[in-house]
């Protein structure tokens, strides 16, 4: 398994770069940052987490620009969206910017992507919250094809443009590894139908009956298992022998990468949660 580390990167947080940098220190294979553009305050929709949406949610620096600042800093660790909400963006500029960082970074982005749950955010990005799954498809279809061709098209129901010359193109071929994050039957089937892996943001023993949920849809499809990589999310307890048994419980589950947040925090605070994970993968 490989073992990542994920934070809300916003302006009271320790800055991107610095965690990236002491995550790399540490051997961590990723390092992972959320995006939303805003929070509308009308909070219509609830957090789905329940109770108070964190202030996190609203604090966050735009997603690519914390993503560079982490792969200027660090030559080994990749740089990961998680995730990264197309369906609140130009799918043509996202392009650019998702092969940009891939060709800086020397082929070490994760494309983590989702549908979403905010309803209002994404009506005030244009995007109708009933139709985004629909949406969100089409601008990943698109991206590839400007990705891999010299002269790109689409042409769809949500995404029209005639051919187009978009550079530089990903390092990564034929594109960075596309992870559907989520664990709605929506994301599942879109992860086997057209994404290189899956990683559900719900822990412990729900992660596992939504791991088995999704093997039973992997096994109806067509889709080569071995293609398509699996992710998790864990917070270590503190207790080094319980943690190392849920660790081995991934691993026996044939996870590819378990990640774990850290809050967004100080740099004291937030490299003492950083060091509590590292010493558990010493262990």
């Amino acid at each position: 398994m490989e073992f990542g580390v994920g934070m809300f990167a916003t302006d009271y947080a320790v800055p991107p770069q610095e965690l990236a940098r002491e995550a790399e220190n540490r051997g961590f294979e990723s390092i992972w940052f959320p995006e939303h553009t805003h929070i509308p305050v009308s909070r219509r929709t609830p957090y789905p987490g329940g109770g108070d949406l964190p202030k996190e949610y609203w604090h966050t620096h735009d997603l690519f620009v914390a993503l560079t600042a982490a792969a200027v800093v660090t030559t080994k660790i990749k740089v990961a969206s998680g995730i990264c909400l197309i369906i609140e963006r130009d799918p043509i500029t996202t392009a650019k910017e998702v092969a940009s960082i891939d060709f800086l970074s020397n082929g070490r982005f994760i494309f983590g992507i989702g549908g979403g749950w905010n309803a209002e955010e994404m009506e005030n990005h244009g995007t109708d919250p009933k139709k985004r799954w629909r949406i969100l498809r089409e601008r990943v279809l698109a991206m590839k094809e400007i990705w891999t061709k010299d002269e790109a098209e689409f042409h769809g129901e949500f995404v029209n443009f005639d051919k187009i010359w978009s550079y530089p193109k990903p390092v990564q071929k034929p594109w960075p590894p596309i992870i559907m994050g989520g664990q709605a039957p929506a994301a599942m089937r879109a992860a086997i139908a057209w994404c290189d892996g899956w990683m559900p943001t719900v822990r412990g023993d729900a992660f596992f009956a939504k791991l088995g949920e999704f093997r039973e849809l992997l096994a109806q499809s067509n889709r080569d298992p071995k293609t398509l990589s699996i992710g998790a999310y864990y917070e270590p307890s503190g207790n080094l022998d319980q943690d190392r048994r849920s660790l081995a419980r991934f691993a026996e589950a044939r996870v590819d990468r378990v990640s774990s947040w850290v809050p967004p925090e100080s740099r004291d605070k937030a490299l003492a949660n950083v060091e509590l994970w590292s010493k558990l993968l010493d262990r």
